[in-house]
């Protein structure tokens, strides 16, 4: 298989992604490596059971997938401002319609009320942690792996489904 088979080619609002992708792990890991936090991270954030801090990254994952469902938005209404705009192909625009509705519900809407849920109700009913932190701790590294795997899926092929399937099925024909 060739690289050009495995990545997407030729969209420039890929390329523009897969450059923003690269520049936000390079400046993740050089501000991490500067101000030595990499112990800290792991031992107080990444092997976590703490109910409030399971919820905090909950709610911190929440609100970059809003971001990532605004860009969509944004992409949508910008395609819709001028009538016959050849900005997205009619593909591409109804795999950003879908990406926009999944990540908005699973990926945003979702996890901000369970990290909600998370952070409040154990001090609410005056428990020192939820009743199996383990288990709150892999359903977060979970959903963290799906949205990043759902999110560079994008990067290396795309989707081949539509929110509505016959809106795939007309823009085929």
């Amino acid at each position: 298989m060739k690289l050009d088979e495995f990545f997407v080619t030729g969209d420039p609002l890929i390329y523009g992604a897969d450059v923003s992708i690269a520049l936000t792990l390079i400046g993740a890991i050089f501000v991490l490596t500067y101000f030595k936090k990499w112990k800290w991270l792991w031992t107080e954030w990444l092997t976590t059971v703490d109910h409030k801090k399971l919820g905090v990254m909950y709610i911190i994952a929440a609100v970059l997938m809003l971001f990532r469902g605004g860009v969509d938005a944004l992409l949508m209404r910008a395609q819709l401002t001028v009538p016959d705009s050849s900005f997205l192909d009619a593909n591409h625009y109804n795999e950003i319609f879908t990406t926009h509705g999944t990540i908005m519900i699973i990926f945003m809407a979702m996890p901000f009320l369970i990290g909600l849920i998370n952070v409040v109700v154990p001090l609410q009913i005056g428990a020192r942690d939820v009743a199996y932190p383990f288990l709150n701790a892999v359903s977060f590294w979970t959903f963290f792996m799906g949205a990043m795997l759902f999110n560079i899926s994008f990067v290396i092929g795309g989707i081949a489904i539509c929110w509505v399937d016959k809106l795939c099925t007309t823009s085929r024909s």
